[in-house]
Parts: structure tokens; sequence; C-alpha cells
């Protein structure tokens, strides 16, 4: 039975809550993945996600990035939020962090292997993590957003040992193929054992049923979601030992 509970988590950075879901009926410690939000910031969405990922095996973590009580509920409360973290990356690495070093002490999980996965700003949250050189077996991007941080441009191979997976709308407004091209560049500059997968008349937000505005780039794409989740089933069971 998939168990699903609220887990909240603090430092001096702050007090944060998301919710962690496991099988209950797997015994022993086993690998976990973290589940980075949408810019709206953690809901039922990454939650839903987290049990899926706990249905494969694993414990899922859907992880809060913005602090406990700090939820969107318009894409210009979302866009506000959103902004504290781009200015400041050095925060929005430390909040990953501290939700890293949290599912780490969790009894149901094996603390040295960890994988992270995001959506939208979610996948920009989860690049900065594996950047750092933080020791994850794995990062997910679900139609994320690629600029690196600035201490990115002068970090080398060996400080990248997570292996990256990169799923894309092709047709994405908010990535389009300049940047998925840079993206690629830095990750082999860094000596990352990466892939990109790119999906053609997709656009933004492909993952997500409630994105229904093709006009501005961000929509629904059954198929797209289909791969993707695909995708990243077969790399985790590739980098992760379930």
């Amino acid at each position: 039975m998939i168990v699903t509970e609220p887990l909240v988590y603090e430092s001096e950075i702050g007090r944060f809550e998301g919710s962690v879901s496991w099988d209950d009926a797997q015994a022993g410690p086993r690998p976990a993945v973290m589940i980075a939000p949408t810019f709206k910031g953690q809901s039922a969405f990454e939650t839903e996600k987290a049990a899926a990922i706990a249905a494969l095996g694993y414990v899922g973590f859907a992880i809060d990035i913005y602090g406990q009580g700090k939820r969107a509920s318009t894409p210009e409360a979302a866009s506000q939020l959103m902004a504290v973290l781009n200015d400041d990356r050095s925060r929005l690495l430390a909040h990953m962090q501290l939700a890293l070093y949290t599912v780490r002490q969790l009894p149901q999980v094996d603390e040295t292997q960890i994988a992270a996965i995001g959506f939208c700003f979610g996948g920009k949250c989860v690049l900065d993590l594996a950047r750092s050189g933080a020791d994850i077996r794995a990062a997910v991007t679900f139609h994320g957003i690629y600029d690196p941080p600035p201490e990115a441009q002068t970090q080398t191979a060996s400080q990248m040992p997570a292996a990256v997976l990169v799923l894309h709308g092709w047709e994405d407004p908010l990535a389009p193929p300049a940047d998925t091209m840079a993206l690629a560049n830095e990750l082999t500059r860094r000596g990352a054992d990466w892939q990109i997968h790119m999906y053609g008349q997709t656009g933004h937000a492909f993952t997500n049923p409630q994105a229904q505005s093709p006009e501005s780039g961000m929509f629904f794409v059954p198929k797209a979601a289909e791969r993707g989740w695909q995708a990243m089933t077969n790399f985790l069971a590739e980098t992760l030992v379930s």
C-alpha cells in the first residue's frame, strides 16, 4: 500500500512542508527520489508524482522550495515567489540542499541512492543541485529552465557526479533551442553523463493536464508526457539500485 504523509522540515534558513510517499509493504531502506515543484510551489501535482514514484519501488519526496505556507494560486503570485530564488541562486541551492539532507534522514531511505526530478522551475532547481556537485545519482528535468547560476561558469568536470536526463519540448518558449544547446555544451564541459530527449510539436508544461494555452506555448501533450515518464523510469532503473 502506498502511504503518503506530510513532512515538515526546517533549519536556520526556514521552515518547509512537503510530502513523502512510500510502499508500506516494502521492507528495508530503498532509493529515494526528490520531486521539485513548478513555479507555483509544492501542490497536489507533485504529491501525486511522489506517490507514482513510490509505486515504482522508491521513496518519493515532494519537496517545498519556497517555505511552509508559501504557495501561489495565480501565475502572478507564482512569478513573485520564483523571482526571489531566481535573484538569489545561492538561496535556491540552500533550499535544495536542506531537502536533500532531510530525505537522507528518513528511515525508509538508502541515503546513498538519491535522485531528483523537477518540473518547470523545479527543473532549474534540480539542475542547480546537480551543478553544485551534490552527491546524488541522477537528476531529471521535465520542461525545465536551463540558465546556469553565475558560479557554474567556472566549475570543472570533477564537480558534477550526477547523471542528467533532460526531457524537453522543442517548441518550449521558455527554453528555446539556443538555451538547450547551451545546456548541452555546459554539461559536456562539466564531463557529465547526460541525455537530452526532445519532443516535437511540444511546448512548455507538457506533463500538466491543467496547461491549456497553446497560443502561449504552454500546453499538455499526453504522448510526450507518457514518453517522458517512461524515459525517467528507465533512467532511474539504470542509475539507482532498487
